[in-house]
């Protein structure tokens, strides 16, 4: 299993998900082949609660990193799961068309890229 594919599935160790108990890893290459990780975090508001995809991103950017190759999800689920609206947004936004692997603890995955899973994406061009 590749290095960006085991990190993700670490990265769902460290979830903090006490309500759904959906725990959630990711793991964000960077343009230089730096791996970023991210999982979910629960809140009792639910509202509150951030994915491990934005966590990802925004833990590479706050290190001051904008480029990036690809990123890996992993859920315990047998259809693998996709990023959630709003994640997908971040990743359009700041990622761009990048490649998107779904994983499972059993090793089961699928890739596909950011348009696919937002097609006719809004962001600043339409501003």
């Amino acid at each position: 299993m590749s290095p960006l594919l085991s990190a993700a599935l670490a990265a769902r160790d460290h979830a903090h998900a006490p309500y759904s108990r959906f725990r959630v890893g990711a793991a964000l290459e960077d343009s230089t082949g730096q791996i970023h990780t991210g999982c979910n975090i629960e809140n009792s508001t639910y509202g509150l609660t951030i994915c491990a995809e934005r966590v990802a991103v925004f833990k590479a950017m706050s290190e001051g990193v904008r480029a990036f190759r690809r990123l890996a999800i992993s859920a315990d689920t047998e259809t693998l799961t996709p990023p959630c609206g709003a994640c997908r947004q971040i990743l359009w936004e700041f990622c761009g068309d990048i490649e998107i692997i779904l994983v499972n603890p059993r090793g089961k995955t699928e890739t596909l890229r950011v348009k696919d899973l937002l097609p006719r994406a809004f962001d600043a061009s339409y501003l």
